[in-house]
């Protein structure tokens, strides 16, 4: 259950790093980007808490990978700042996405075979 805590620390990282780099009003993309993505991030760890849904933390591979592109085709602009936490963000997401809600316990099925056996 870490990892989704983890993820739901930088889904409020995204959400209030307008604020810490000063993103200018005219720029209403990132802010827009920033809300939806953070947003998107706090919802798939925190529905992945429930057990019928505990794969939903692997749909937040598309939303690095949305960062991730949004960051390569807007280097060009003269907003530096955020695209670099883009990267820094969809990097640290793909590294956490792929770990298992349950990782600090031994795999599902070794669990009920000990339940079983006792």
């Amino acid at each position: 259950m870490w990892a989704r805590v983890v993820e739901f620390m930088i889904a409020v990282w995204l959400a209030i790093s307008p604020f810490i780099f000063g993103y200018p009003d005219q720029s209403f993309f990132y802010w827009t980007n920033d809300l939806i993505c953070s947003s998107l991030i706090a919802f798939f760890a925190l529905i992945s808490f429930y057990t019928r849904l505990r794969k939903m933390h692997l749909c937040q591979l598309f939303v690095s990978l949305w960062l991730f592109s949004v960051s390569f085709y807007l280097r060009t602009t003269g907003l530096q700042a955020p695209l670099q936490n883009y990267v820094v963000i969809a990097f640290l997401l793909l590294m956490i996405a792929i770990v298992p809600t349950d990782a600090t316990q031994p795999p599902k099925p070794w669990r009920d075979f000990y339940k079983r056996d006792l």
